[in-house]
């Protein structure tokens, strides 16, 4: 991989790769729904694509400057594809684990919007035995009810996208928020008493000094927050970023990998002095016994998906699929009555094993006697010339009796994994 950061996407979000999902795999992906339940956990994601300004930096779906009857059809849009989706063969009384309400931003709808939809999650799902109900919100679409209002419907994990203290740095990377907005939000939040609250930070913004980094992380730890998470900046294709650089002819001055993964390491050393302890490659927890990640802990170790939304990615009895990426098709499909899916894939039980495999490295090891016990394989063996390697480099502290990522290698896990799919 190469030092500098250019445009393409660094951070391995699953496995097989998108690039090998079609629309010919659709009809496997509705028997899938058809077919019995299996006994894996079950998790619900719900897609919120609307923001206030897309940041600089963003490659999901998301609509701006929306009228407020689109936000109220989609909003009912999503109730109704929960409804087809929970009467369902495989879904059909099974008990949530955790719900993930992400986006864009969850926290642009209403308060009787967010009422409107969970009484309608609740009608077809239910979510009484969650262990985790997540909600990412963003600063300045926040106020004191609506906080209020989300320890109400039951959110037990409130994310709160900070990104960056440093105003100027939020501007050139075109976040919606400023610092006064942050510490506003975060005020309430607190006074919520959530049972977990996380705060997200991105090293190596366009503007971003080694100074004003070490400020960010020093405001955060003032926060104390239960858990934090922090991403190296990358640069899909389609973001303003790139696509503006095309146009001018020049770069995106966002710091190079080998500073991005100074400025994190600095991070985890003062967030571990302060009693933090690291919980992945990205994330550090105050209290490991008691703050646990569901959604990626499940989600990791092969657990259902039910996605709803525009563009949104699910996981269910073993195969892949993702929702129509466009605004009408997608209310279209789920008006007419019909689940909007878009594409998909059907992964062999060796992709499911790497896709396991990948997805557990990124904690910083591997639990092989799972992973021995669920594909009959084993993982050491498999990939002795990788874990070897790995470890030559110094980004392996052992390979026995469970592989253990050094800090080197955990900062950079990313760039290591597609090792396994080469090799798988």
């Amino acid at each position: 991989m190469s030092d500098t950061t250019e445009p393409g996407s660094y951070f391995v979000a699953n496995y097989p790769p998108f690039s090998r999902w079609t629309t010919d795999a659709v009809p496997e992906v509705l028997a899938a729904f058809d077919r019995p339940a299996t006994d894996a956990a079950l998790g619900l994601y719900l897609h919120v694509p609307f923001c206030r300004k897309r940041c600089k930096f963003c490659y999901f779906r998301v609509y701006t400057d929306v009228a407020a009857a689109d936000v109220e059809r989609y909003s009912q849009a999503l109730a109704a594809e929960a409804a087809l989706a929970a009467a369902r063969p495989a879904v059909a009384g099974r008990s949530l684990r955790y719900v993930y309400f992400g986006g864009g931003t969850p926290s642009f709808l209403s308060v009787k919007q967010l009422e409107r939809l969970v009484a309608g999650i609740h009608e077809s799902f239910g979510w009484d035995d969650a262990e985790e109900v997540t909600f990412e919100c963003e600063p300045g679409t926040l106020a004191e009810p609506k906080v209020k209002a989300l320890k109400a419907l039951g959110m037990t994990r409130i994310s709160l996208g900070v990104e960056n203290f440093d105003d100027r740095v939020l501007e050139a990377n075109g976040r919606a928020h400023l610092s006064a907005e942050i510490l506003r939000a975060w005020d309430w939040i607190k006074a919520a008493e959530f049972p977990n609250t996380n705060v997200d930070l991105i090293a190596g913004m366009v503007g971003e000094t080694f100074e004003s980094w070490q400020a960010t992380v020093e405001k955060t730890l003032t926060l104390e927050a239960d858990s934090v998470t922090i991403y190296q900046m990358e640069l899909p294709y389609n973001t303003v970023f790139v696509r503006d650089s095309k146009d001018g002819g020049g770069t995106v001055p966002v710091a190079d990998w080998p500073t991005k993964r100074q400025w994190v390491d600095w991070a985890f050393d003062r967030f571990l002095e302060q009693g933090y302890s690291v919980s992945s490659g990205y994330t550090l927890v105050r209290d490991p016994a008691r703050v646990r990640f569901q959604y990626r802990d499940m989600l990791w170790e092969g657990a259902d998906l039910v996605a709803l939304g525009v563009a949104s990615f699910g996981h269910l009895s073993g195969v892949h699929y993702q929702n129509e990426p466009h605004w009408e098709p997608y209310l279209a499909a789920v008006e007419g009555g019909r689940l909007p899916i878009h594409r998909g894939l059907t992964p062999t039980r060796r992709e499911l094993l790497v896709r396991q495999l990948v997805l557990q490295l990124k904690r910083g090891r591997l639990d092989v006697a799972r992973l021995r016990e669920k594909f009959g394989v084993d993982p050491l063996a498999e990939w002795a010339d990788v874990w070897e390697r790995l470890l030559a480099e110094g980004h392996l502290e052992r390979v026995a009796p469970e592989p253990v990522l050094t800090r080197q290698g955990l900062l950079q896990v990313d760039s290591l994994l597609p090792a396994f799919f080469a090799a798988g």
